[in-house]
């Protein structure tokens, strides 16, 4: 019998005493009915058809799968195995419904027709339910979502998982399928919220590592660009800008595709005209862990530098960016500009995701001669050449005449596809053959099947219409290439071919092919460095070709991660075993040195006190040159990490990690440069080149050096301390 509660006697409006009465009280809520929380070592009596779903349930990714998580106990349905043109169905044993709603886990793909997650009464699909993806990037996080069964208690049904879906985002996740009597915390479809754009930015509360949601951002009723977002539906980790001041005036919309029905995410987006920080407006360029003289975005995610150029007296640094989350993902171009190739100022974000897809990297040129009709007279363009990352991905092109405000060409795509995923143009202007030249990374298919990594060549009269012309192999994506003078001599010149990784091959170029010298070389010796691109259009007086890379630094519990290396200016030297590619850092960084110390010392015994004790220093350069005895070897420490050379194998030991290190002349010359977030050491007049990203210690400010084995005489020893390349106390873009 149902419980009863009194009500407290009233009077009415009337002035009359209404009795007491009784009403019913709510029955307490029924234990849940588990139907599946596949975390056994079988599917139990679950049947299988197909390949998608294999024999048991997963625990987690399957080969070749992002990440997934939101699944609950060991275990899910998880139809990635084989990849996503597997297909199959699982279909559960008949059970009774006795609970007015089945609440469950749901990932994958959106494909309603395809992939589902169903419940059949007499055979038929009464209710279904798909995942969130349908297009690249996403996230494999499950997601909570139910069905209101009331009008069903005591059916029989069966519960049926369908996987029929090939290509991307071809699977389906499930987990955790439940009968309960309370409704689950539903999921709002397309909440919005709206704005009159009146300031700079829209600041979007970020959450580290929570579910993405598709942003979508309307300009008076327009779409203009989705995001895949980490909202945060509580307590924001960090703020993401989005920048609105090009639609003062208008109507804005953000429409999330789904949120938690008690998400405070879209209530929580403020209006501002400066940068957040964790609760309040906070300093850039000051946090713990941001590299004082090595670039890093204010807010978000970089990664490969993009469109290197020499532009009317800025050296321009786009880059991989998602500005809406602290991992890879919305890629965009940044932007950032610089009179010295160390103070920098960021722009903002100049490509953005479209109908084409995301921004993939690429490269930029100034069109001097106007072969693409883009420039006015006495006004070059500069042109973006980019990879628009969809299905096909394409080769796209963007043009500016003052190096800030960009369009895109309305006749993209410039390049079709060759294969799933060709990406990376470097382009130049090659004066000879007077012609556009293009590298492109393309993955080719050999009679095996097995793929093929290439480097493909193409040329252009104007940079909108291009002819394949040959392909050269074993190089994997963000190619670069161009000529370096050996030995400094301007009359012999070789062409370098880089890849990624900075291997690469010395040879001849035709204007069509390349025909390679010497086999594939190594460039860094170190570690998380990679896709480096060097500068297009340094004037000739200059001479230079300066590289910057991608310098993988983690940088945990910031609003930012990753960096770039310092700018490098590369050489070619002859060597015993033919030319080969030298690194040293910029002149321009010296203009950080605040205090300098020039160590007077001539021969450095095992038992001599440390000559660098009296420098007690965050931001540190080191110079050295030094000749050792035989056995002997020298080690710096360099705020907690070990930098040791070792005469028995001429080779450099970074943070433990080994790299070849000969000596020139019986000498060694080393430079050593610590920031915040890693060293970069060069040693063997610039033959190698060690990058190592490690987070140093904040309390650690010591600098040493010391012989070990025998005597070492030094020909100079150098230690500056260096100054952050960062304005004081910037607040943004205003400062």
């Amino acid at each position: 019998m149902p419980r009863v509660r009194p009500l407290v006697p009233w009077l009415c409006a009337a002035g009359f005493l209404l009795a007491p009465t009784q009403v019913p009280a709510a029955d307490p809520p029924r234990a849940d009915l588990v139907i599946a929380d596949f975390d056994g070592e079988s599917y139990g009596a679950w049947t299988v058809e197909g390949s998608a779903f294999g024999k048991e349930p997963a625990r987690g990714a399957l080969p070749g799968q992002m990440a997934v998580d939101g699944f609950l106990g060991k275990g899910l349905v998880n139809s990635f195995l084989g990849g996503d043109d597997s297909t199959g169905t699982l279909t559960s044993p008949p059970f009774r419904i006795e609970r007015p709603f089945i609440s469950f886990l749901i990932g994958g793909g959106n494909h309603p027709d395809k992939l589902a997650l169903e419940l059949l009464v007499d055979g038929k699909p009464v209710r279904t339910a798909t995942g969130g993806n349908d297009r690249p990037g996403g996230s494999e996080t499950l997601l909570r979502e139910s069905w209101d069964v009331a009008e069903l208690t005591g059916r029989t049904a069966t519960l049926r998982v369908i996987d029929a879906a090939t290509g991307g985002w071809g699977h389906i996740n499930v987990d955790q399928i439940v009968q309960t009597d309370t409704r689950p915390k539903g999921m709002l479809k397309d909440p919005r919220r709206e704005f009159v754009a009146e300031t700079r930015f829209l600041q979007i509360p970020i959450k580290n590592g929570a579910a993405k949601r598709v942003v979508t951002l309307l300009v008076d009723g327009e779409v203009v660009v989705r995001n895949d977002i980490e909202l945060a539906d509580g307590a924001a980790d960090w703020w993401a800008p989005m920048e609105i001041s090009a639609w003062r005036g208008k109507n804005l919309a953000l429409v999330v595709d789904k949120l938690p029905e008690d998400s405070a995410a879209l209530a929580s987006i403020q209006a501002t005209d400066t940068f957040l920080g964790p609760g309040s407006p906070d300093p850039l360029y000051t946090e713990p862990l941001r590299g004082q003289f090595h670039f890093s975005p204010r807010r978000g995610w970089n990664n490969d530098p993009n469109g290197l150029v020499f532009f009317e007296g800025d050296y321009h640094l786009f880059f991989q960016h998602n500005p809406y989350g602290w991992g890879w993902g919305n890629m965009h171009w940044g932007h950032a500009v610089s009179r010295d190739l160390v103070h920098w100022e960021e722009l903002g974000d100049t490509l953005a995701p479209d109908a084409t897809g995301p921004m993939f990297s690429g490269s930029a040129v100034v069109d001097w001669k106007n072969t693409s009709g883009f420039g006015k007279e006495g006004k070059p363009a500069l042109v973006l050449l980019y990879t628009a990352a969809g299905n096909p991905a394409v080769q796209c092109l963007a043009h500016s005449l003052d190096g800030r405000t960009f369009t895109k060409y309305e006749g993209n795509p410039v390049v079709g596809q060759f294969t799933p995923g060709n990406r990376d143009p470097k382009v130049f202007w090659h004066e000879p053959t007077e012609h556009w030249v293009m590298t492109l990374y393309v993955e080719e298919k050999a009679p095996s099947g097995q793929g093929v990594h290439t480097i493909r060549f193409l040329t252009s009269p104007d940079l909108k219409t291009w002819t394949s012309q040959s392909t050269t192999e074993g190089f994997f994506e963000c190619p670069d290439f161009f000529a370096l003078p050996v030995d400094g001599d301007a009359a012999n010149k070789r062409w370098v071919l880089l890849g990624a990784s900075s291997e690469y091959q010395v040879g001849s170029f035709d204007g069509k092919a390349f025909t390679p010298e010497t086999p594939k070389l190594p460039g860094h010796r170190g570690r998380g460095f990679y896709a480096a691109q060097s500068f297009s259009d340094i004037p000739a007086s200059d001479g230079r070709r300066i590289l910057v890379g991608w310098f993988q630094t983690e940088t945990r519990g910031m609003p930012f991660n990753q960096s770039m290396s310092v700018p490098l200016e590369l050489g070619l030297v002859s060597t015993a075993d033919g030319p080969r590619m030298t690194f040293t850092p910029v002149e321009e960084l010296t203009s950080l040195r605040t205090a300098s110390q020039r160590i007077p010392l001539d021969v450095l015994e095992p038992a001599d006190p440390n000559p660098l004790a009296d420098v007690a220093a965050e931001l540190v350069e080191i110079r050295a040159e030094f000749e050792p005895e035989r056995g002997s070897d020298v080690a710096f420490r360099v705020r907690g990490v070990d930098v040791v050379w070792e005469s028995k194998t001429e080779e450099i030991v970074v943070h433990g990690h080994r790299a070849p290190a000969p000596l020139q002349g019986g000498r060694q010359t080393l430079v050593i440069l610590a920031d915040r977030t890693g060293l970069e050491v060069f040693a063997s007049g610039g033959l190698t080149y060690v990058p190592m990203p490690v987070n140093l210690r904040a309390d650690d400010l010591v600098s040493a050096v010391k012989a070990i084995g025998g005597p070492v005489r030094f020909n100079s020893l150098e230690i500056h301390e260096l100054g952050s390349a960062w304005p004081k106390g910037a607040r943004g873009p205003d400062r």
